[in-house]
């Protein structure tokens, strides 16, 4: 159960990306009225975020505005054929400029989970940046797939497919590495518990 409430909550600032990738458009104002709901969901989902600095929210949340901008009050074409494309391409960047910047969005989305005297644990810091890195070539993957199906003409339904594959992939492995640091965790406290009643 633990498992599962960390990665709801960890899952939350993708949720507008999620709505993006899984509500079907079909038209120009059916692309407007997504991008208003993914706006709205970058807010509502990602308020707590928001309100905390995070990069990932605060990042997704810039991303739909500029849309809003682009798409829905300057009716720039190029940018609303290629959405597929720049949305994957910005969540990928999103992801990357947080590790480069040294917050990666991983860490810090854990450290709202733990005590501010754990914040720069060396296993939570080197944990936050490993789970980053591989949500980053995840995106990355997705990023790519994307700008090959634009020019190779395939059908939305494979972009769909891997994009939801790379997210999925990506919330698995993060569950998985959580669990085994967790339990590594509670190996060394028994450990040193034992230590310490063998050493009395």
């Amino acid at each position: 159960m633990r498992d599962v409430k960390e990665l709801l909550f960890f899952m939350l600032s993708f949720i507008p990306w999620l709505l993006f990738l899984v509500i079907p458009i079909d038209s120009l104002s059916g692309l407007k009225l997504v991008i208003v709901i993914c706006f709205s969901a970058s807010v509502v989902f990602g308020f707590n975020g928001l309100k905390n600095g995070m990069i990932l929210s605060w990042g997704t949340a810039l991303f739909f505005i500029a849309c809003i901008l682009l798409v829905n009050v300057l009716n720039i074409i190029w940018v609303a054929e290629n959405m597929a494309a720049l949305s994957n391409g910005v969540l990928a960047g999103i992801v990357w400029i947080s590790i480069l910047v040294g917050r990666p969005f991983a860490l810090q989305y854990a450290r709202l989970e733990v005590p501010q005297e754990r914040w720069n644990d060396p296993e939570l810091v080197k944990g936050g940046f490993h789970i980053s890195l591989f949500w980053g070539v995840m995106m990355t993957i997705s990023a790519i797939i994307s700008v090959v199906e634009k020019m190779v003409h395939t059908t939305s339904s494979f972009n769909f497919s891997l994009s939801l594959l790379m997210i999925g992939i990506g919330a698995g492995y993060t569950t998985l590495f959580k669990r085994k640091k967790r339990i590594q965790r509670e190996k060394l406290k028994i450990v040193g518990m034992s230590s310490a009643s063998i050493a009395d």
